[in-house]
C-alpha cells in the first residue's frame, strides 16, 4: 500500500496494491500493520456502508467529543470525497482537499479525527464504505454547510440532493467556536 499526502494535515490517499487476473482482482482493503508502517495507528470499532444516488452531497459531517478518524473507500460507482480541516490552531484551518474515489481506482481517503468529512455522488449511484475510530453518537452529531461560500468546494453535481439536517448547518465563518476541535488536541494519524 502506498500513502499519498493530501494538503490537510494527517489527511492522506493510501493507494492499495491490486493483483488482477482473467478472473478479477484482489486487493487487501485493511491491514492493521501496513497502516501501521503508513503512519495510521488507528484501532477501528465501527463500519458504516451508504448507498446514495447521482447528485447527493452527504456532510460535512464532524464529531466533537468523540471524534472519529475514518478509512473511506467506495465499492460501487464513483464520489467525490472532501476533507475539510476545521481544527482551531491547525496551519491548514479552513482549507480543503478532495480525491475521486471509486470502485476502479480502489483508493481509500485517512480522514483525521477532527476533519469535517463529505462527499458527492458522481455516477448514477454510489456504495460508500467507512471504518471510523469511535463509535457514532447522536449527541456529539456536528456539520458545516457543504455549500459554504467561504470554503469554495467543486462538489461537481449540477444539482446538489441535501437532507433537511445538511442543509441547516452553518458555514465555517458561522460556527460556535467552542463546537470545533483543537488540532493540538487530536492525533492526526
Amino acid at each position: 500500500m502506498e500513502r499519498i499526502e493530501l494538503s490537510i494535515p494527517g489527511a492522506c490517499i493510501l493507494r492499495p496494491r491490486v493483483f488482477t487476473d482473467a478472473r478479477g482482482f484482489f486487493m487487501e482493503t485493511y491491514n492493521q500493520a501496513a497502516l501501521r508502517e503508513l503512519g495510521i495507528a488507528a484501532a477501528f470499532l465501527q463500519d458504516n456502508h451508504s448507498r446514495s444516488c447521482r447528485g447527493t452531497i452527504r456532510g460535512l459531517h464532524y464529531q466533537l467529543r468523540h471524534p472519529q478518524g475514518k478509512l473511506c473507500r467506495v465499492v460501487v460507482g464513483e464520489v467525490f470525497d472532501v476533507v475539510v480541516d476545521i481544527r482551531l490552531g491547525s496551519p491548514a484551518f479552513g482549507q480543503w482537499a478532495g480525491v475521486v474515489l471509486s470502485a476502479e481506482n480502489k483508493e481509500q481517503v485517512w480522514v483525521p479525527p477532527g476533519c469535517a468529512h463529505g462527499f458527492s455522488v458522481l455516477s448514477e449511484t454510489a456504495e460508500f464504505l467507512y471504518k471510523c475510530t469511535d463509535f457514532y453518537h447522536s449527541d456529539d452529531e456536528y456539520g458545516i454547510l457543504c455549500t459554504d461560500p467561504g470554503l469554495r468546494i467543486d462538489w461537481r453535481v449540477a444539482t446538489p440532493l441535501l437532507s433537511d439536517k445538511d442543509a441547516k448547518y452553518p458555514t465555517l465563518a458561522q460556527a460556535d467556536r467552542s463546537s470545533l476541535p483543537r488540532f493540538e488536541n487530536l492525533v492526526s494519524g
